[in-house]
């Protein structure tokens, strides 16, 4: 990891993530996660949040939306975009959503055809306003790969089918707690990469959607871009303290340990 000056940081793709809420009666709430593929380049074999880049067509629609500075409405579409891609779960749709019309999307999508194509064809609509901002991630290293990471929190609507993987990128797609995924990962039986583990235990401190809700109103949103930091005992891997999360330093050594050292730099989504 090459720390870089204010002035020279390097440029990032901009990407989108959603954190899926689905409330249940007895528990803490289950989030939909993923199992990226062992191939992929970028997170390849660690369980992450749906999510993906941000693409001109998210932008090209999200000029449509004048409440939202198109970067922000763009990042909402690619997030909606990408969990139907990677689960056929349908979030931030308005209409009634049909099992054909999704795997249509989804084959449509893998053919890398513009998104804003299946909405002009169709009568659902998009609530931007489903997803609410939850956080921001943007490493300041020089990498082969930099994202400037939205993540969105979003609650799950009723009666959703079954997630669906789509056997490309990811090659498990699952419904679970904050906590177990935490402890999968202690495990060793999920690779979980910095950014979605410090995520994770923050999200591990709500009893459902409304508490991540309530919790957001006292939060006011900043960059996080995780930094170096020596101690009496080593170097730390840190993030800002003012953002909601219970963990913001771990020491180098037990993060390169914890986290696969190949998905733990690119440090995004």
């Amino acid at each position: 990891m090459i720390e870089m000056d204010e002035n020279d940081i390097p440029p990032a793709t901009p990407a989108a993530t959603l954190v899926l809420f689905r409330d249940v009666p007895d528990g803490p709430p289950e989030l939909l996660m993923v199992e990226r593929s062992k191939g992929m380049s970028f997170a390849g074999g660690a369980v992450v949040f749906p999510g993906g880049r941000v693409d001109a067509d998210d932008h090209a629609i999200g000029s449509r939306f004048g409440h939202l500075h198109v970067e922000e409405a763009a990042a909402r579409i690619a997030a909606i975009r990408e969990t139907i891609e990677e689960s056929l779960i349908p979030v931030g749709l308005v209409g009634s959503v049909s099992d054909d019309w999704l795997a249509h999307a989804r084959t449509h999508l893998h053919a890398h055809k513009p998104f804003s194509e299946l909405l002009n064809t169709t009568s659902l609509d998009l609530d931007l306003e489903a997803l609410v901002p939850f956080a921001r991630w943007r490493p300041k290293h020089k990498e082969a790969r930099v994202f400037d990471t939205r993540f969105y929190v979003a609650r799950a609507p009723e009666d959703l089918p079954p997630p669906v993987v789509d056997d490309t990128e990811n090659v498990r797609t699952f419904w679970a707690s904050a906590a177990h995924v935490i402890d999968l990962a202690a495990q060793e039986k999920v690779k979980v990469i910095y950014p979605t583990m410090r995520n994770l235990e923050r999200l591990a401190l709500f009893g459902g959607y409304d508490d991540a809700l309530a919790h957001l109103e006292t939060i006011e949103l900043k960059m996080i871009s995780p930094f170096m930091e020596e101690r009496h005992d080593g170097k730390y891997l840190c993030i800002p303290d003012d953002q909601g999360y219970p963990v913001t330093a771990e020491n180098l050594t037990a993060a390169v340990t914890a986290y696969d050292p190949n998905v733990t730099r690119t440090m995004t989504k």
